[in-house]
């Protein structure tokens, strides 16, 4: 059983917001294999089904971003859950607006989110797909360019971005994580 956490921060004021691009991730490759999102456990909203065979669970937790570590250790106490069957999906600064970078291993490199991802598991060894978001403009501020929307003319490259996650997830459930970054980090 493969296990992806989508990340991002519950209800309709962050639904579009750059930092919630690891729920819209979730949400397209749901629709694409007819899962639902109807059940709330472990701190989350889960949806089950089989992609190209393979259980999935899909999680999104509903702790917000910078508590998203105790919806996996939540699911990972519950399952017995291992590590090593969990990818990460959630939106990174450095990399740019429409493209994904996969990595089994690394620090936080400033995200809450995956911060308190590895506060509840212990290691910073786990399978992620960063989806670029770019970094604001000088003088931005950080918090206020994550939650807020893209703008139209990102919408495209967004799209694109969110169908290439999809086909990242769905290629790692048949193949080992370090062929899918070698297919997909191009």
């Amino acid at each position: 059983m493969k296990w992806i956490v989508g990340l991002g921060n519950p209800g309709p004021a962050y639904e579009k917001t750059r930092h919630n691009v690891g729920f819209m991730a979730l949400d397209e490759l749901a629709s694409r294999h007819g899962m639902t999102f109807n059940q709330n456990k472990f701190k989350s909203v889960v949806a089950e089904g089989l992609i190209n065979g393979t259980k999935t669970i899909l999680i999104k937790p509903m702790t917000f971003m910078n508590l998203s570590g105790e919806a996996v250790r939540a699911y990972m106490d519950y399952y017995k859950a291992e590590l090593s069957d969990m990818i990460v999906v959630y939106d990174d600064l450095d990399t740019a607006v429409g493209r994904i970078r996969l990595r089994y291993q690394g620090s936080a490199g400033g995200h809450n989110g995956i911060k308190s991802i590895i506060q509840h598991t212990g290691t910073q060894t786990f399978n992620r797909v960063r989806m670029g978001i770019s970094r604001p403009e000088p003088g931005y501020a950080v918090v206020d360019y994550v939650l807020g929307a893209f703008p139209k003319k990102e919408k495209e490259l967004l799209g694109q971005m969110i169908q290439s996650t999809c086909d990242s997830l769905e290629y790692s459930l048949d193949h080992t994580f370090e062929q899918t970054m070698q297919k997909f980090n191009g």
